[in-house]
């Protein structure tokens, strides 16, 4: 009985889970891989659960998730964007100092108590930002690149010290959007001032 009751137990996770990731718009794909729940089951699940109550407004997305890193680095808001839902991301314990340093392949795999988490995560950022462009596919992506630093990583600004996302080839010292402003303000309050009075000659 207690086997049974374990079993079901994890179906009703995994259920609860991908209902959650339909409302968040993911892709069959992406939900199948998080949860392990076939592709039919996912589809049946969609039409219980959304069409059936008055759910025709959450979108069912196809085709290829989003895979360009250059999405979150391509403007000052995106790159604030993703350093928000980095850094939520890490307090939700979904990116830690070890995730980041281990190889790809002992990176922690999609799971039901992981995917919850992102959730959380993503619903978090969402709150704090309003709108935004990072969808929850964009987010998984996210997610996924900065555990493997092999075209994202988490770095921090020079000056503040505040988490950032960058290229993974930039070289150069990375700099906030808020503290990238400040050397311009200050040169031109130096060029708008009056000059300092002549010294008088004695």
């Amino acid at each position: 009985m207690r086997i049974s009751d374990d079993r079901y137990s994890r179906d009703r996770l995994r259920l609860d889970l991908a209902l959650r990731f339909i409302h968040l718009e993911a892709r069959t794909h992406t939900i199948r891989a998080w949860t392990g729940l076939t592709d039919d089951r996912i589809r049946k699940l969609y039409r219980t659960y959304l069409l059936e109550a008055d759910g025709r407004g959450v979108a069912r997305h196809r085709g290829k998730s989003p895979r360009q890193a250059a999405f979150f680095t391509r403007s000052v808001r995106m790159r604030r964007d993703s350093a928000v839902f980095a850094s939520v991301s890490s307090l939700f314990g979904l990116i830690t100092r070890e995730s980041i340093l281990v190889s790809r392949s002992a990176q922690p795999s999609p799971n039901v108590m992981r995917g919850t988490l992102l959730c959380e995560a993503f619903e978090t950022y969402h709150a704090l930002v309003g709108e935004s462009q990072i969808s929850f596919e964009h987010a998984v992506y996210l997610l996924d690149a900065l555990q493997a630093g092999d075209e994202l990583r988490i770095t921090h600004c020079r000056d503040c010290s505040g988490v950032l996302v960058t290229d993974s080839l930039t070289l150069r010292s990375p700099v906030c959007g808020e503290c990238s402003t400040r050397p311009a303000a200050r040169g031109a309050t130096l060029i708008g001032a009056a000059p300092p009075p002549p010294r008088s000659r004695s």
